[in-house]
Formats: structure tokens, sequence, C-alpha cells
């Protein structure tokens, strides 16, 4: 969008449709939505110039001393938030973060995410990207009581669960941003609403705004939404697989007609490359303690870095090829999950595949066996490793790789690697319930 347009376009609309207030969205380094609001007043100067907060109270931003930063918004982000009143309304606008001269600043992930990007437009790439969340709805945030008992697919009478679908794909939709499908997924009370394929830097700031619509709606309804990897032990965790494609201006970067499977060499390079920096990535696509309660065998999560076609216990996935539908031809990340901040997820997937075709790294053998169900030996012999097993693994795989700092900068990849260690280490000396249930009456 062209910014004069794109930025009368939002002025005049919040004019005819009388919005008040303006909220400038950002997010800081640990994927949390962040926002101030701006009055309509203000709007045209805070195009011009920007709006200047402390970036001092952000984490990953700034040290007080240097703590000014401006919020740039983005026209083409606009929309109006739909469960505010429509009288003196409330809109959005996502925002770029730059210094007090004018420089981009280097801890906003949106950035992090332009940089890789604009590194793949240099080689002729467009990154698509679609990914499937899932979630769980209970009660309240006191506990896990489910409102349903549900399983993969299933209609249940007076399901409360699907109404809220029902109204979060409209407000979602009223937002711009196009559902292809929802369903209730394998646990009970859990669901996922799959948002239509969009260019990488649209669908980051669609995975912000989808979070905080079904967070919004659970609440108005008297309920609780949660993206927390594995809330409820023994049953399946929530993931956000990524269905990602490159185009070129000739179309499908990942077909080829003539080639097995219809799957290009620059595709082959690209899950190469996934694989192989998969571990240093998975600090990021599974930023929690609790994401590694989720990537155990046994609950349809993948622990195993590999690839498969139809194999759905491979870390990477080819979805099978349809006739006629060669743009659709695109690959699947099973191992995120949708607690990740996903300009930083995207930024290290997309990094990880260009690398892979920049080194033109050999493709490992397609995984044709259920994996979980291969001995060590067999393991090894394929030469398939696994995934870090926690938190402390994956930050140490992470601190040492010059590849994510190459991808994501100093600035982001230093403070992400101080707080998750403060992180692990507040939990490994935490005493679990687990430990004093098995040990303290016995030892």
């Amino acid at each position: 969008m062209d910014l004069k347009k794109g930025k009368d376009y939002v002025i005049k609309t919040v004019e005819e449709r009388d919005i008040k207030f303006i909220r400038f969205w950002f997010t800081d380094v640990l994927g949390v939505l962040k926002s101030f609001a701006v009055t309509d007043s203000e709007l045209d100067g805070a195009f011009d110039e920007g709006m200047g907060f402390d970036g001092s109270s952000i984490d990953g931003f700034t040290r007080i001393q240097e703590s000014d930063m401006i919020a740039i918004p983005d026209a083409s982000t606009f929309q109006v938030i739909p469960w505010r009143p429509e009288q003196q309304g409330v809109a959005r606008l996502f925002t770029d973060i730059q210094t007090p001269n004018g420089e981009p600043f280097e801890g906003d992930p949106r950035y992090a995410l332009k940089r890789v990007l604009k590194k793949a437009a240099d080689m002729g790439y467009t990154m698509y990207v679609g990914p499937e969340l899932e979630f769980f709805y209970f009660a309240d945030d006191k506990g896990t009581e489910v409102l349903d008992h549900g399983g993969y697919f299933d209609l249940t009478p007076l399901d409360i669960a699907s109404d809220l679908r029902r109204e979060t794909v409209l407000t979602l939709e009223k937002m711009g941003i196009p559902v292809e499908y929802s369903h209730h997924e394998v646990a009970p009370s859990q669901h996922e609403i799959d948002l239509r394929y969009q260019d990488a830097l649209t669908m980051a700031d669609n995975v912000m705004t989808y979070r905080l619509v079904v967070k919004e709606i659970a609440h108005a309804n008297g309920v609780y939404a949660t993206f927390m990897p594995k809330p409820i032990e023994g049953i399946n965790g929530s993931g956000m697989h990524v269905h990602q494609s490159l185009f070129t201006k000739d179309g499908n970067a990942f077909y080829d007609a003539n080639a097995d499977n219809h799957l290009s060499q620059i595709a082959k390079w690209y899950i190469a490359g996934l694989l192989k920096y998969a571990p240093e990535f998975c600090a990021l696509t599974n930023p929690l303690v609790n994401s590694y309660k989720r990537l155990i065998p046994g609950y349809e999560a993948p622990v195993y870095v590999s690839w498969a076609q139809a194999n759905r216990s491979a870390m990477v996935r080819v979805p099978l090829y349809k006739p006629g539908k060669e743009a659709a031809t695109r690959i699947e990340l099973r191992n995120p999950d949708p607690s990740a901040n996903p300009y930083l997820a995207f930024a290290a997937m997309l990094g990880a595949g260009l690398k892979g075709i920049e080194e033109q790294l050999e493709l490992m053998p397609e995984a044709t066996n259920d994996i979980f169900e291969m001995t060590p030996a067999e393991l090894d012999a394929a030469g398939i490793v696994t995934l870090p097993k926690n938190l402390g693994e994956a930050i140490e795989l992470f601190e040492a790789s010059e590849t994510m700092r190459e991808i994501l900068g100093d600035h982001i990849h230093s403070f992400y690697v101080e707080n998750k260690k403060a992180e692990w280490a507040d939990y490994i000396k935490h005493v679990t319930k687990w430990e004093m249930d098995r040990y303290l009456s016995t030892i």
C-alpha cells in the first residue's frame, strides 16, 4: 500500500466510522502483544512522526538509560476492533519500532522477520505460511475443567465450543483475516481454527490477532482459552503446525512437474535446512518449559528430526500432491507450538530453509516407517536425531548457534538466551508435587 494512500485511507475511515481511539500494537521479544492508544486527533501526526514510548519497560527492548522508542504505524494493518463499542469505537494498527534517530530497532521482532524476508526477496523468493494453531477451552483460568469430551472432528450436541468457534471465526473475518476451516481437535475441549495462507509478515500479524481474538471471545462468554502447549497430563498437547512454501515470479518454487512426487530441488534443499537447524531453533518454536512436556513420544507431537510424505510421525511432512494444485505444493513443520513468537519462529524457519538452499544441503532419506516404533539402532542407522528434550538443552543449542544469531541479530539472540536461561533456572529449583508424591513417604 502506498504510504500516503494508506494514511489517507485510515484517516478517512476513522472519521467515517466514528473511531475515537486507535491502539498501536507491537510485540516484545517473548511474543507478548503490547499496546497503547492514541486518539483520532493524534493520528495524522503519528503517521508522520510516530509516537514515542518508554522501551525500558518492554521485555527485550532497551536499558533505562536509552529507553526512548518510536512506534511507526503500518497503515496496511488497520482494522476496527469488532468487540469494542461501535460509537466512538476502537481500531488497531500494527507498528514498526524505531530508535529516535529513525533507524529500525534491532530488538523489534517484526523487524527481525522483515530482515529475513528481505534476504529471501533478494534471492527471488516470497514466503507464504499457513499455521494451524490448537488451543483449549477451560471453565476458568484456575484449572483445567473441560467444556466437552469430544474427539477429532466430533460434532457434540449442545457443545458451547461450537458457538465459540463460530463467533471467533466471524470476528476474525471482520478483521480481514480469512479462515480456512475450524474443528474439534483430538483431546477433550481442544480446538483448532486454521488461517488461510498469507505472506509471512501478514501471517505473523494475523497470528498475534488470532490469539487475542480467541481469548477475547472466550472471556466474553465466561470461559477461558489457553495456548499453553501441554495443560493436561496424559492427553495430546497443542501444536502450531506451520505449512510453508516459497514463490518466485514464475510460481511455486517447491513444485517441479518432472520430479519424483513433484517436489523441486529447491524444496528438498529447504527441507534439509529445516532439519539441520531445527534443534538450534527449537528454543524459538517451542519456547516454554511446558513446551517439552508436549514433545514426547506417544502424543502425535514430533520428537525425531526427520521428513516424510504421508507419515505424520515425522517432524517435516510433505502433503501429497493433488493434480492441478501446483500452487498448493508445500511442506509442513510439525514441532512448533502456539506459545511461540510468530515473528521469530517464521524468521528462524525461513532463515534455516534459505541456508539449506544456499548450502545445497543433501536431504536425508524419507522416513517411511513409524518413527516412534524404531529402535535406537534403527534411528542411528537412519541418521535421525532427536529434538532437545527440555528447554535447558534447547537454549544451549540456541546460544551456541551462529546461524540463529545471524538470523535474529545480536540484540534479540542475546536477550532471548538470558531470559530463557533464567526461566530454566527458576524451573529446575522448583520441587514439584510429582517429586513429593514419589519420594517423600519412601525415602
